[in-house]
């Protein structure tokens, strides 16, 4: 649900793919709703006329097991996949189930059409909460009591795109489109502070807790039904001697979000008292063009999107019959431009707004109550101007460089809950973000190679205090100056390997990410910090996370005569433990893994 509830409780798996596009700055007015950081385009391989495939098969420590089936012919494709294995900590046992169809239909010589279907099932053993610093000095990283804490989610989608070239130069694309998700997560502890089951202060304090001891667990239990249709028209066309290439197009989208809490007397119940019962709907209408007007060595590419966007809730519990709804539009400019200043050199630059609609639930409470009343400071969407301007040159022989530098201005980003230590309530202020990114690679196909992607954040600012929406209070002691939480300055993936033209391909890769503020206060050290209570300095929820350093190797040898590649990898070489987030509670990174496999092409 991109424009009421954009969690991520859904990801595909990224083996059916054939590759992944990242595509940022102006020209992300083109999608959306979200223009802020960038638009990453999954692309899975086209369906076949011969037959052929692969099969995968991965195995490796703490109970990893991965089987892919990729099938094609007739224009048909079909990518299954069966993983599972043991997460990051104790009790985070996963399986998951995916089953992608995709048929390329050629009807004449001018129409095409596209279908594409999926059923996605997981079923995991996994928790919402993390530890605190005691916990993780008394009983490592890897621990996690809870485990009655149960996952479960159903995805069935469907899609297709109708294909009409007009000419050679004229080509409309027409996509329809539906999803129906299903989660239930049923757990006993949603942070190291949750008073659920009463271990607040015990876990604090680092003693094991029983959760078999707690006659409770709540389901949260969500239903989400997304459909839409979008034209999209892409043709040349030329005036006044200059060539141009539009693409433009317009998206009706609605989405049905229909939320429950139950909550169970057992500390493995799967049914009880509901508690909270909600339908929340969205319509939005998008409307987008952007033209690349072809001038020699340069090109000036000015685009347009509009969204306008109507939200409802209604409390459906017996007796509360309480609804509302609000409304909101919004104009996204942008404008981008390039120079070739030689064949295998292009500057480009642009500048464009940021926009992403606040969730349903953030602009009208669950009694019905709105931006629009007294006791709501206005909820608008995150707005920002972003600005970039790089290069990015193949000059040099086996050598591709990019680098670009960015400004960008908040004038409103909203905090929700997730996003800092505290059980931080939905806040907002102006930030600024600035800094600087390259990528490279040199090699050639054979031989040694090294890649390279660095980023440098020196500002990551408050502009402003953050403030809670409904009090007007500041959150946590945020003040204009304060780095902004989750900010690294600085990360880096370097990678250095080695191919031969006899099939081996052998990497070893390094991974390193700055150290962070956890909070809107930038507290260092929770221990000593003051304005904490005492329940928050031992909350493992605030505190700087540290930087860290992790390698990772693979190698890969193909065996062409027998249509077999092998391989193995190995990630975080040296087992380091290191946190990755404090949200609600530490949680460490991933160990030791080590996993090989086959995959046999025929």
């Amino acid at each position: 649900a991109p424009y009421g509830d954009n969690a991520s409780y859904f990801h595909p798996p990224v083996d059916r793919y054939e590759r992944i596009e990242v595509l940022k700055g102006a020209g992300q007015v083109l999608y959306g709703p979200q223009t802020i950081g960038g638009v990453i385009n999954y692309i899975t391989p086209m369906p076949t006329e011969a037959f052929g495939g692969s099969i995968t098969v991965t195995g490796g420590n703490r109970e990893y097991g991965n089987v892919g089936l990729r099938l094609s012919g007739g224009g048909w494709l079909m990518d299954f996949t069966r993983r599972q294995g043991s997460g990051a900590r104790d009790n985070t046992y996963s399986e998951l189930t995916d089953l992608n169809v995709k048929k390329l239909l050629v009807i004449d010589e001018r129409q095409a059409i596209t279908f594409r279907a999926n059923y996605f099932m997981e079923e995991s053993q996994v928790t919402y909460s993390g530890i605190t610093d005691a916990e993780l000095r008394n009983f490592g990283a890897r621990y996690n009591p809870f485990r009655n804490d149960y996952f479960d989610t159903r995805r069935t989608a469907a899609s297709m795109t109708h294909q009409y070239n007009f000419s050679a130069d004229t080509t409309l694309y027409t996509s329809l489109y539906a999803a129906y998700f299903s989660r239930d997560w049923w757990r006993q502890s949603s942070s190291t502070t949750d008073g659920q089951c009463g271990h607040t202060a015990a876990r604090g304090l680092g003693q094991a807790v029983n959760p078999d001891t707690c006659n409770s667990a709540q389901g949260r239990l969500r239903d989400y039904f997304t459909w839409g249709i979008e034209p999209r028209l892409r043709t040349k066309w030329a005036a006044f001697g200059v060539t141009s290439e539009l693409e433009t197009g317009v998206r009706a989208h609605f989405e049905d979000q229909e939320r429950r809490q139950v909550n169970a007397s057992t500390p493995a119940g799967r049914s009880g008292a509901l508690v909270e019962d909600n339908l929340r709907e969205t319509q939005a209408y998008s409307a987008f063009f952007q033209n690349r007007f072809l001038l020699g060595d340069f090109t000036l590419s000015p685009g347009l999107r509009f969204e306008s966007i109507r939200n409802s809730r209604t409390n459906r519990l017996p007796a509360a019959g309480a609804a509302g709804d609000d409304s909101l539009s919004q104009w996204i400019p942008s404008l981008g431009g390039t120079w070739q200043l030689e064949q295998a050199t292009t500057l480009f630059a642009g500048v464009h707004r940021g926009f992403a609609p606040p969730r349903t639930e953030d602009i009208i409470n669950t009694g019905g109550a709105t931006t629009t009343t007294a006791t709501f400071t206005n909820v608008g969407p995150e707005l920002s101007t972003n600005w970039e301007i790089g290069a990015r040159s193949s000059r040099i022989r086996n050598l591709d460089l990019q680098a670009t530098a960015f400004r960008n201005d908040f004038s409103r980003l909203i905090a929700v809950g997730s996003i800092a230590g505290g059980g931080v309530n939905l806040s907002q202020g102006e930030a600024l973000f600035q800094g600087f990114e390259f990528s490279g690679r040199y090699g050639s196909p054979t031989g040694l190679y090294s890649m390279a992607a660095l980023s440098f954040l020196p500002t990551a600012e408050q502009s402003t205090a953050f403030r809670e929406v409904v009090a007007g209070t500041v959150v946590n002691n945020s003040r204009a100056g304060n780095r902004l939480p989750y900010a690294p300055k600085q990360t880096a993936t370097v990678a250095v390997g080695y191919a031969t033209q006899g099939g081996l391909d052998a990497q070893i890769e390094m991974v390193h990410v700055g150290e962070q503020f956890a909070d809107f206060a930038n507290v260092e050290d929770a221990a000593t910090a003051t304005g904490l209570t005492s329940t928050q300095r031992n909350s493992g929820q605030f505190g700087k996370i540290d930087a860290f350093t992790i390698f990772n190797a693979a190698v890969n040898y193909r065996l062409p005569q027998y249509k077999v590649t092998v391989f193995l990898t190995v990630k975080n070489l040296a087992d380091k433990v290191y946190i990755v987030d404090r949200t609600r509670g530490l949680l460490p990174g991933a160990p030791r893994l080590v996993q090989a496999g086959f995959r046999y092409d025929f």
